[in-house]
Formats: C-alpha cells, structure tokens, sequence
C-alpha cells in the first residue's frame, strides 16, 4: 500500500518554521507515523507514550526546544528525543536529557538515520532490563539451588535459553545499529 507507513513508530515533528516542520514530515512519512507541531506548546498538547521519537527544534519563539524537553522528561513519557536545530552545540547541552543531536540543515537520510538509531536504542534498553532482570533471577536460583537441582530443571533451561536470546538479540542491535554505548546510560 502505498503512502502507508512501513512500521508502527510514532515520529513527532516539533520545529515553529512551518516549512521545516512539513519538510521533515514529508520525508519521514513513508516510514513512520508523523505527528507535526509548529511550536512547543503544541508540541506539549500532542506528545504523549504513543510518541516514540520527538525530533526537536531548539529555538522556538514561545517555549524553547530545551523547555519543551525538561517537561517531557518531568512528564517521564517513554520516548526519545533528538535535537534537530541550527544552534552549534556547546557546554549546556551537557545539562540537557536529550538522546542526540543534529544540527541542520540535515536531509531525509539523516532524519531516517537518526529516527532509526533513536528506535534501536529504545529497543536496546528494553532487551537490556529484560535480560538484566532474567539474569538476576538465574543468579538467585545458582546461589540458592543444588547444581542437581539446576540440571534437572526444564524451568532453569528455558530460563538460560531465554537470556541466550536476550544476549542474542543485544548483539544483533549493536552490530546493526550505529547507537551509543548504552551501558554508560
């Protein structure tokens, strides 16, 4: 079908130049479902945990890209967020929760390869606590069962085969995704 989107992700467009807004929608429509907001406070009304990805302008006329950062963080929504801006970074983006930054002008291929990195490192931490979480449970049961008891049991197979897959998967994202080291998050 053409004109439908290929995956299930929700892209929010967040720029108060309308023509950069509609550009980066258009270039990104083909993948993604593209919400657009022509300002922060729009913005705000929109994004929500359906949201995956918000690509943000940084300099907005009524509430800046970093205002409307603090409060999706203080709002805690699950989603990610890349800066897409004219202003060269400096030392205070340090203090910014932000997952990338790309400074403009960027094209379709940067905005496609920057909405999949930002999906690959969602995917990423996900896959992570499922594992992280798997692994403890194994390691309460090694400390508090018999090695006999831990060979006799399908439970702590599948379990083992289970993190197997988790590892699995973590390896694949990393060695097919250009994302940061996550363990340092």
């Amino acid at each position: 079908m053409s004109g439908e989107p290929s995956t299930d992700a929700t892209v929010l467009v967040v720029d108060d130049e309308q023509r950069a807004a509609d550009t980066y929608a258009s270039a990104l429509g083909e993948e993604y479902e593209v919400l657009t907001a022509y300002g922060g406070r729009e913005a705000l009304s929109i994004v929500d945990d359906d949201v995956d990805v918000v690509l943000l302008d940084r300099r907005m006329s009524e509430l800046s890209g970093d205002e409307v950062l603090e409060e999706i963080l203080h709002r805690k929504l699950d989603c990610r967020v890349a800066m897409v801006t004219a202003v060269n970074p400096d030392f205070d983006i340090l203090e910014l929760g932000f997952d990338d930054y790309v400074v403009k002008p960027v094209g379709k291929d940067g905005l496609l390869a920057t909405v999949e990195r930002l999906l690959a490192m969602a995917e990423y931490d996900e896959t992570h606590t499922r594992l992280s979480s798997l692994q403890l449970k194994r390691n309460v049961l090694a400390l508090e069962k018999s090695d006999a008891e831990l060979d006799e049991s399908e439970e702590f197979e599948r379990l083992e085969a289970r993190i197997d897959e988790l590892e699995a998967q973590l390896d694949d994202i990393e060695s097919t995704t250009d994302i940061p080291d996550q363990r340092t998050r």
